[in-house]
């Protein structure tokens, strides 16, 4: 029983790291999509700048 019990720490001390390394890699994940948006704002409107 107490094996049992070591196990499934273990097992739930994996998956708070994999939730952990999840949770900040959505969080990159997020920064590096608004970072990309305004720089293809920017560029849509460097382009729109310069036909005119």
């Amino acid at each position: 029983m107490l094996k049992l019990a070591g196990v499934f720490l273990v097992i739930m001390i994996i998956a708070g790291i994999f939730g952990f390394v999840i949770d900040v890699a959505g969080g990159l994940a997020k920064v590096a999509f608004f970072i990309c948006l305004i720089g293809f704002a920017g560029s849509l409107i460097m382009k729109a700048l310069n036909r005119g």
